[in-house]
C-alpha cells in the first residue's frame, strides 16, 4: 500500500506542478502533508485506495487530540481534499471519502502588528548590521524592498536582478501559481537598491575574473544549490536585526513585515482591494483578515466626523 501512496502522491504533484503552475515552496508543502497522512494510515494498514470517511476523519481527530493548530489540521484537510478529487477525476477511486468532512474554523487572528518605530529600528539597523559595506548594503536592501512591498519571503529573496535594473518605480513580482503582479517601489528602497546592486555587480565582476563563472541571474545571489540567499538564512538575518534593534526577536519574522506593510497601509487609508492586489491574494476573503482595522478606523471616522456625535 505504501508504494502505491507514494505514486498517488507523486502523480498528484506532478500534475499540480503541469496544470495548475504550483511552486516549489507549495508542492513541497502539500508532499509533506500527505506523507504524513499516508504515515498514519500505513499504521492502520490501509492506504488511500483504502480509507474511507471514518478512517479519514480519526486522522482530523487524532491531529487536534495532538495539539496541532487549526492552520495545520486545515491545510492537511486541504491537501487531502485535492488529493482525492484528482484520484476521483482520474478513476483511480469511484468516490469521494473527503468531500463531505469540514475542517477546523479558521484563525482569524493577526500578530501584534509592529509598530511603525519598531519598523524603523529594523530599518535602522539594517544599516549598520553586518561585516562589510558589501553586507550592510545588502540588508539595507532586503529589509526596505521587504517593507516597501510586502512581498512574501520566497518571492523577495528569489528576485531576479533584472527586475531592478534601470531604477524601476514598478516591481514586477513573480508570486504563488507563477501569478505575476506589479507592486510600486518607495524612494528609500529604489536607494536601497541602487546602493546594493553596486556592491553586488562589483563582487560578480571580481568572481567573474578570478573564475570565469557566470553572473548570478538574482539580486541576492549565493553559492548555494538554489543560487541565491534562502528562506531559512533570511528568517535568522531578521532575528538578528530584531536583536539589533532592541526588539524581541521572538515577535520579528519575514511575515510579521508583511503584516505590517498591509497594516499601516489600511491605518492611511488604503482599501481592501489594494492591499489585496499589492500582497498577491487571489481571492478577497484571505485579505478579510485585515478588516478589524478598517472597522477601527470607520468607527473614529463616524466618532470624530459625525454631527450628531460631537459633544
Amino acid at each position: 500500500m505504501t508504494a502505491t501512496d507514494t505514486r498517488w502522491i507523486a502523480s498528484f504533484l506532478a500534475a499540480q506542478a503541469a496544470e495548475q503552475g504550483a511552486a516549489r515552496n507549495t508542492q513541497l508543502a502539500y508532499g509533506r502533508d500527505l506523507k504524513d497522512a499516508q504515515a498514519y494510515l500505513a499504521r492502520r494498514g490501509a492506504g488511500f485506495a483504502q480509507a474511507d470517511r471514518a478512517m479519514l476523519e480519526a486522522y482530523l481527530t487524532q491531529m487536534d487530540a495532538a495539539g496541532l493548530a487549526p492552520a495545520t489540521r486545515a491545510r492537511r484537510l486541504s491537501a487531502l481534499k485535492q488529493l482525492y478529487r484528482f484520484a476521483h477525476e482520474d478513476g483511480w477511486r469511484a468516490d469521494n471519502p473527503v468531500l463531505q468532512i469540514k475542517g477546523p474554523a479558521k484563525d482569524m487572528r493577526l500578530p501584534d502588528a509592529l509598530s511603525m518605530g519598531d519598523v524603523d529600528a529594523l530599518l535602522a539597523a539594517a544599516e549598520t548590521h553586518g561585516k562589510t559595506p558589501a553586507d550592510r548594503a545588502r540588508n539595507s536592501c532586503l529589509m526596505q524592498v521587504l517593507y516597501a512591498t510586502g512581498l512574501r519571503v520566497s518571492e523577495l529573496v528569489g528576485l531576479p536582478v533584472a527586475a531592478v535594473r534601470g531604477d524601476p518605480q514598478m516591481l514586477l513580482v513573480r508570486g504563488k501559481g507563477n501569478k505575476e503582479r506589479l507592486v510600486p517601489l518607495s524612494r528609500p528602497a529604489r536607494a536601497a537598491i541602487t546602493s546594493w546592486l553596486a556592491h553586488r555587480d562589483a563582487a560578480q565582476e571580481a568572481r567573474k575574473q578570478a573564475s570565469g563563472a557566470k553572473p548570478s541571474p538574482f539580486l541576492f545571489p549565493s553559492h548555494g544549490v538554489a543560487g541565491h540567499m534562502t528562506r531559512v538564512r533570511f528568517f535568522t538575518l531578521i532575528k538578528e536585526l530584531a536583536i539589533a534593534a532592541g526588539l524581541d526577536p521572538t515577535c520579528i519574522t519575514p511575515h510579521s513585515m508583511r503584516h505590517a506593510f498591509a497594516t499601516h497601509l489600511l491605518h492611511n487609508g488604503a482599501d481592501l482591494r489594494a492591499i489585496q492586489t499589492l500582497l498577491g491574494h487571489a481571492d478577497i476573503a484571505t485579505t478579510e483578515i485585515y478588516t478589524h482595522i478598517l472597522d477601527e478606523r470607520l468607527k473614529r471616522l463616524v466618532l470624530d466626523r459625525h454631527p450628531m456625535a460631537k459633544d
